[in-house]
């Protein structure tokens, strides 16, 4: 625990794995582009940085949260970004989830000046980095995995080595994958359902006991027949997570045929300005396709 840990990205994940370093003993310096973020994680013992060159200069191990490839892209590369203020001998783990082919160019780049880089997405929503139950996907050399677990076990209870640079990034694809067509099948059930007459809840304590058991319908389908979408995840991320997906899939020649349609769906969320729903909120477009709302009366 001597070792102070920077973390760029103090976002709806970023926030509380940065307050479980903290609350594990961890000296954590934080920079986020929005201030209210930093003073919070102040406010909870950690300490504040100005820019992300700031955080590097004076950390051996950062962590990053960001949203999308060209956020990291411009937080490592961009003026007063990581690659400024990294030292020789120091690690950069990136927990965003961004394209692959990015990450490899990036580890690449900050092996030149003798920096290691792990590419590490999550999974878990917001719950998961509150609770520090992530799952953790991580790709790079083994040594700086190895030398990274102790922050990893803080922040999630399932973490994986997956492979080189590049195979975190992978594996999270494939989980968005499975999530959204978990996501999708649970929203048409519903509004079958509702469209059947059938009484939606014993629906889902029926089957979320048999075959059709999933972490959608244990931990969302309650909440979603109350019209409840407050974000765990956000449909933004889901979407963007997807057309990585997809662009991944076009480009090792994998077909996609599930993904396509649950991206076509998430896009339709964005589109109708339902971006910052949670990510199960894609049962409003099936109910909006069906003409109907599949609700439980309170």
């Amino acid at each position: 625990m001597s070792r102070t840990i920077g973390f760029v990205g103090l976002g709806i994940m970023g926030l509380p794995m940065a307050k479980n370093l903290v609350d594990a003993g961890y000296s954590v310096v934080g920079y986020n582009r929005s201030q209210g973020p930093v003073d919070a994680l102040v406010a909870h013992g950690g300490e504040g940085a100005d820019t992300a060159k700031e955080v590097a200069e004076r950390s051996e191990v950062v962590l990053s949260c960001l949203p999308d490839t060209a956020v990291v892209e411009d937080v490592v590369r961009g003026e007063d970004g990581l690659m400024e203020g990294f030292n020789e001998g120091d690690i950069y783990v990136d927990h965003s989830t961004i394209n692959p082919v990015a990450t490899e160019d990036l580890a690449a780049d900050l092996d030149e000046m003798g920096v290691d880089m792990l590419d590490a997405p999550i999974s878990g929503g917001e719950e998961g980095a509150i609770e520090g139950t992530l799952s953790i996907m991580v790709g790079g050399d083994d040594a700086v995995f190895e030398a990274c677990l102790d922050l990893f076990e803080v922040m999630g209870e399932t973490v994986t080595h997956c492979g080189p640079s590049g195979a975190g990034q992978t594996t999270k694809a494939c989980n968005q994958i499975v999530v959204a067509a978990q996501m999708v099948s649970v929203s048409e059930a519903l509004v079958f359902a509702e469209k059947a007459g059938a009484d939606l809840e014993a629906v889902v304590e029926a089957i979320s006991g048999g075959a059709a058991g999933c972490w959608a319908l244990d931990n969302r389908a309650p909440d979603m027949i109350r019209g409840d979408f407050d974000p765990g995840f956000f449909a933004s991320y889901q979407y963007k997570d997807l057309r990585i997906a997809t662009d991944a899939g076009e480009s090792y020649g994998s077909p996609m045929p599930v993904t396509e349609l649950a991206h076509e769906l998430y896009k339709s969320m964005e589109e109708n300005g339902m971006g910052r729903d949670d990510n199960s909120g894609v049962m409003q477009v099936i109910e909006m396709l069906a003409g109907t709302e599949a609700r439980v009366e309170e």
